[in-house]
């Protein structure tokens, strides 16, 4: 293995048959009439950008490779920003745009970046989501009152977030992350079980590795408990 510095090839001489070519074979080989650019990227020998500035845009350049336009759906900022906690939870840590792929995302990088203009524009957007104060309906609140509970059980999406970001993506009790073990999934628990008059509130929250909270669970006791 060399231990020299080299520059990766800047492809100016490539001729447009072989990026075409290219993207032929990654549409043929994920069987799909398009391409995304995240999709590109991932499978692809060159990256999207060498080949947008070659052809003007990515439009331009599926235009080219007789591939259709891609339809891109029309999510909601909620369905994008519960897409982002699922996929930060995943990793373990804020993601890269270039670690969103269809194996760890159900939405691709570019709908992110069109819908804020860039990959940073839409995690900011989803960290003044996360850090919102979300108030229950009159109703709801009244409902959760007869029942002698100020809150809902459901933890939503949010303040799911928001306990595993304090918790630093690691469970409590074992110290694991998917940042560093990919085999362990994390989630949110109450501290003073529902059942026994505990809240769905910040304090009386915490991040459990999922074999751990179904331990916990099938015990009948919560992790102070165990502690």
């Amino acid at each position: 293995m060399s231990n020299r510095y080299e520059l990766d090839p800047l492809h100016r001489n490539t001729p447009d048959a072989e990026f075409l070519d290219d993207l032929n074979r990654v549409a043929k080989s994920l069987e799909v009439p398009t391409v995304t650019i995240s999709q590109y990227n991932e499978h692809g020998r060159f990256h999207a950008s060498t080949i947008q500035r070659r052809f003007g845009s990515w439009r331009l350049s599926l235009e080219r490779a007789n591939l259709d336009q891609p339809v891109y759906a029309n999510y909601s900022d909620e369905q994008l920003f519960d897409n982002l906690v699922e996929v930060w939870t995943h990793i373990g840590r804020q993601p890269r745009l270039a670690e969103i792929t269809s194996r760890t995302s159900s939405i691709s990088g570019d709908t992110y970046r069109r819908r804020f203009g860039s990959w940073r524009k839409a995690l900011e957007a989803f960290v003044l989501w996360a850090n919102q104060t979300e108030q229950m309906p009159p109703l709801e609140i009244e409902a959760q009152t007869a029942q002698r509970h100020r809150t809902p059980r459901r933890i939503n999406d949010r303040l799911r977030f928001l306990v595993m970001r304090r918790d630093n993506f690691k469970c409590r009790i074992t110290g694991r992350s998917p940042a560093t073990d990919p085999s362990v999934v994390l989630e949110v628990d109450h501290i003073i079980p529902w059942d026994k008059g505990g809240e769905t509130e910040f304090d009386n929250l915490q991040t459990l590795a999922k074999n751990v909270n179904i331990g916990k669970s099938n015990l009948g006791m919560s992790a102070s408990d165990e502690i």
